[in-house]
């Protein structure tokens, strides 16, 4: 079957640089072998296509990494633009052997091609940071496109300044060229908050009267960040809610058609394939679409593509489990207002949408969907709603330590007693993805419990679960 969330085989995939063109999605991405022995070091670019969000055509290499002596032994992150009658990449040159050289270890490289599947890379016309201005080795990621207002092409650049705090050094530095060959570096950065370690893999684009600003940081949190200003001399604004997901999805850029506009990350694996191991660079493709509220501020919902993928009614009978259950067609109702309740509906397919909505009684703490349980309920992961934090958590049971859910997958939620919380989990193998009232999104693994059955839960409270539905991929899809 063809998986929803790509990443190559035998390898994984980090940092997509999506580019949209006569309907299609060309998602370049950084391959990594996680082999060094067998492979050799360094990072090239992949590309898969994709024409729908579903269905994926892998290319192969379309940069190659240099050697140990040239500055793209790593071909780290940049993008892909049109103009001047080619395709453009801009991406980093990163070699940390160049240090001992004296040599700066990262620099923005070029490549040229004709129809986006044949580069070639012009290594003649590196650049590097102004070293007065700017940091030496964080010059990297760069974002280039064309703007009309000042008829020039501007280039975005992570960076770090010279003077402030280390960690909060951090900056969107700003190039300006008119042919795509000599840059200009802008003596004042495009952004510089004074808040983060770096600002990486910069993304821009406008939308109505906004223009929006990505950028991923891991100094305070591992996350991808917006901004929004109503120009690109700003002010930049934070919105209340400046994320577009947890700790499981990073490195997001975004792509339109001209119609939906999509946020292309990756979902990071763990070490050993373990739960609660330490998260690694790399993993699946993850997706969301973006939308715009009146006022202007980003929200994101599951891609109607990938929902409709899932087409197959599956299994959705529900039998009493723990606690006072109330059961009937299309709902349940749990009751435990001192302790635990709970109904499952059987065995949970490998690749699966499930959907609900949930209604909580007033006092309740916490309640959700289980995955993967086992029969005596001693195993199983949770996506809980807790009212009194006003967040959604993803949890697992057993856990080690003094821990209160998976660290970095939690997010901020507005929980009303008595509102409806619409909620759709889509799954594939070890791959989550949360989505809650179509406009939060929380990424997830799931790996120390394989199988196991599907249901809902309420901790001390009372909750309905209404309306709800398991579907799975049409055989041979």
């Amino acid at each position: 079957m063809n998986p929803l969330y790509y990443k190559p085989e035998h390898a994984w995939a980090a940092d997509f640089i999506p580019f949209f063109k006569d309907g299609t999605y060309y998602l370049y991405y950084l391959l990594d072998w996680r082999d060094k022995e067998k492979y050799g070091e360094g990072t090239p670019w992949y590309l898969v296509t994709t024409k729908d969000l579903v269905h994926f055509t892998d290319h192969g290499e379309m940069l190659a990494r240099g050697s140990r002596d040239e500055q793209d032994l790593y071909v780290f992150t940049g993008s892909a633009v049109e103009g001047l009658g080619k395709y453009h990449i801009f991406y980093t040159g990163h070699n940390h052997y160049l240090a001992a050289q004296d040599k700066p270890m990262q620099g923005i490289m070029h490549a040229v091609s004709d129809d986006l599947l044949h580069w070639n890379k012009l290594p003649e016309e590196v650049f590097y940071a102004p070293e007065e201005r700017f940091e030496r080795n964080d010059w990297r990621d760069p974002f280039v496109f064309w703007n009309q207002e000042a008829g020039e092409y501007w280039m975005l650049v992570c960076a770090r300044l010279t003077n402030g705090p280390s960690r909060r050094r951090g900056c969107t530095a700003l190039c300006t060229s008119k042919d795509l060959v000599h840059w200009q570096v802008s003596d004042q950065p495009f952004y510089a908050p004074g808040l983060y370690h770096t600002h990486e893999c910069p993304d821009l684009f406008r939308w109505g009267d906004w223009w929006y600003l990505l950028f991923s940081e891991y100094s305070e949190r591992t996350v991808t960040r917006y901004r929004m200003a109503r120009s690109l001399q700003g002010p930049w604004l934070a919105p209340q809610q400046d994320t577009f997901d947890g700790r499981a999805l990073y490195a997001a850029k975004t792509a339109s058609d001209g119609q939906r506009r999509y946020l292309f990350g990756w979902n990071p694996t763990r070490e050993g394939a373990k739960d609660y191991h330490t998260w690694q660079w790399g993993g699946n493709l993850a997706f969301h679409e973006l939308w715009q509220r009146p006022d202007g501020t980003l929200a994101v919902r599951p891609p109607e593509p990938v929902l409709n993928a899932f087409s197959a009614p599956g299994s959705s009978v529900l039998q009493p489990g723990l606690g006072e259950s109330l059961i009937s067609s299309q709902s349940v109702r749990l009751a435990a207002p001192e302790s635990f309740a709970c109904s499952t509906a059987g065995l949970m397919p490998a690749a699966c949408r499930i959907e609900s909505s949930i209604t909580f009684e007033p006092g309740t703490l916490g309640c959700g969907l289980v995955l993967r349980s086992s029969a005596d309920y001693e195993q199983g992961y949770y996506i809980r709603l807790e009212p009194r934090y006003q967040r959604i958590v993803f949890d697992a049971w057993p856990r080690p330590g003094d821990q209160p859910y998976m660290l970095g997958l939690e997010r901020p939620l507005t929980l009303v007693a008595g509102q409806p919380v619409r909620i759709t989990v889509l799954i594939e193998g070890t791959v989550v993805e949360v989505y809650v009232n179509g406009d939060t999104a929380m990424s997830a693994r799931m790996y120390d419990i394989p199988t196991g059955s599907w249901g809902f839960f309420v901790q001390q409270g009372a909750a309905a679960f209404e309306h709800f539905s398991l579907c799975t991929r049409p055989a041979g899809d």
